[in-house]
């Protein structure tokens, strides 16, 4: 898949050259940050493994928060600037190595974000029917590695391990009609699994109580105003009287501002009756999962009720219940994935790193390698998180960019580079048309802006022509 890249203004031939590895908003945010100072001249190459930009923005947030899915318009703005390409279709580690950047940049800033799902760590994890929560979100917003077969929805009940807006959504998104996500920019075959889903009691499992969830309250509240889903919050478990948020200990302060939101909407909801809609939602608060049980693929899951002792710690009270179901989601955490050659901490699941600048296992500073986003500080905050966390690497590496000038004199042409390897890639004007053919689908099937494509197939037949 390859187009002419867009044209750059000339500029100085001592510019600096830094390659962004991962196009989502860490990484579009550090070009950002690059080309919006004065001081150093530059040119930038934001690559990614597909060939569409924007990362969790486009594959991660849920369909229906249009809202939040706006952050492309001023990311869009960023891969437009004169200084910066998009370089598609190209994959760190397999495609191009740190020796072959080596000959064409200054800097490389390492942007993948954190990828891998955390595990539950339960017998009967593995089982058919037990699977990440990641992967059905990328099944559900389209990403080009999920097979259309991966999720047949048959059964009648589900269970979301997790207490985060990523749980919220993937419930929300099963517990809706098709007819509600119309609108959005699902493709349309994954739209028609969804409506033909059996799915009709969605459990969401929260090990601990509603003062240490993790979602937020714009999350709750889509959540509990679902038009076509019962949603039962049971109220012994969230009575908590909200004015008294954050007069305890240290930890009851710190998550005082969330939790009185929280907590207030849960308690106007608890005990409410349920109206007889097609769909159910259960919150279980105080409870972990112990067991995904089955034989050939899962069949439900046995939680185990917990409580916090005196000293704050989360435990088991020994007392447990079966939850029946057919899909079991896990949404508790994303995690870093080693990226090659780069250095790793295994256990925090992040690049170590010196304000933004990579060290070695010895602590050594690694000259023109640099990390931001969810792989740096590991898989915290939001959106807009991710912009002074750029802001703070690229601080960095322009107060190097003298030595790291002088340690590559003489840059390589990427373009060479890629020949010479016999690399694949796209540039933004694939990327636009792949945007016009979403446009058209969406035109075509009377369905909102845009509907995405579906598969790596057919984003070759858009780009290819």
């Amino acid at each position: 898949m390859t187009s002419q890249p867009v044209r750059r203004e000339a500029g100085a031939d001592d510019a600096l050259r830094v390659a962004v590895i991962g196009s989502g908003p860490a990484g579009v945010y550090t070009a950002d940050a690059l080309t919006r100072q004065r001081r150093v001249p530059v040119r930038v190459d934001v690559m990614d493994r597909l060939p569409t930009p924007y990362g969790l923005v486009r594959y991660g947030v849920a369909p229906d928060h249009t809202k939040i899915k706006g952050v492309a318009g001023a990311l869009r703005g960023v891969l437009e600037h004169p200084d910066v390409r998009f370089v598609g279709g190209v994959e760190f580690g397999s495609d191009l190595t740190r020796a072959d950047l080596a000959r064409s940049y200054h800097a490389v800033v390492y942007a993948t974000g954190a990828p891998v799902d955390r595990r539950m760590g339960v017998p009967g994890e593995d089982l058919p029917g037990s699977v990440a929560a990641t992967d059905f979100v990328n099944w559900y917003c389209g990403h080009p590695d999920s097979e259309l077969a991966g999720f047949v929805l048959d059964a009648e009940e589900a269970v979301v391990v997790g207490a985060g807006n990523v749980a919220l959504d993937v419930a929300r998104i099963l517990a809706k009609t098709a007819d509600e996500l119309r609108h959005t920019d699902i493709p349309e075959p994954v739209l028609e699994v969804l409506a033909a889903s059996r799915v009709r009691t969605v459990h969401i499992l929260s090990r601990r109580g509603p003062l240490q969830a993790r979602f937020t309250a714009p999350e709750l509240r889509d959540l509990l105003a679902l038009p076509g889903a019962d949603v039962v919050v049971p109220a012994e478990q969230v009575d908590v009287d909200p004015a008294a948020v954050g007069t305890g200990t240290h930890e009851t302060r710190m998550v005082a501002r969330a939790a009185r939101t929280n907590i207030k909407l849960l308690r106007e909801h608890a005990g409410r009756a349920p109206e007889g809609r097609p769909r159910t939602v259960r919150l279980h608060f105080w409870a972990r999962p112990q067991e995904v049980l089955g034989g050939s693929r899962a069949t439900g899951v046995r939680v185990e009720h917990t409580r916090l002792d005196d000293g704050g710690r989360l435990v088991g009270t020994g007392r447990t219940t079966d939850l029946d179901a057919g899909l079991v989601l896990r949404s508790v955490g994303y995690a870093g994935a080693p990226l090659p050659g780069v250095p790793f901490d295994a256990e925090g699941r992040t690049v170590p790193h010196d304000e933004g600048r990579v060290l070695d296992e010895g602590g050594r500073v690694v000259r023109g390698d640099y990390v931001a986003g969810w792989v740096k500080r590991g898989a915290t905050g939001v959106i807009g998180t991710n912009k002074s966390d750029a802001a703070a690497t690229v601080r960095s590496l322009l107060r190097d960019a003298p030595e790291l000038r002088a340690e590559v004199p003489d840059p390589v042409p990427l373009e060479q580079v890629l020949e010479e390897r016999g690399i694949a890639h796209s540039w933004y004007d694939d990327w636009l048309r792949i945007d016009a053919a979403e446009a058209r689908q969406a035109a075509e099937l009377e369905r909102g802006e845009r509907v995405k494509l579906h598969g790596w197939e057919a984003y070759r037949k858009v780009v290819d022509g």
